[in-house]
């Protein structure tokens, strides 16, 4: 970890860029207390997840079949 003044920073700022990129972490310090922290870029992996499983099954039953008479059965009205 290398850690620089602002100033340095800003003067300096490609030196530093290229010293992440190569695998070190540059802490940037205003009056000697660090505020930012410049790193080697991690991409992030993500995962597929939308649509992963399209395809792998049948055709659901018709809803409106499904429990049809108990439905029905609910909603009769008692005379």
């Amino acid at each position: 970890m290398y850690q620089v003044n602002i100033h340095e920073a800003k003067i300096h700022l490609s030196r530093f860029v290229a010293m992440a990129a190569q695998g070190q972490t540059v802490v940037i310090a205003k009056a000697g207390k660090p505020i930012a922290k410049l790193e080697p870029y991690a991409p992030v992996k993500t995962r597929q997840r939308l649509g992963f499983l399209l395809g792998s099954f049948g055709s659901p039953a018709p809803v409106k079949a499904v429990g049809k008479e108990d439905v029905e059965a609910m909603f009769q009205v008692a005379e």
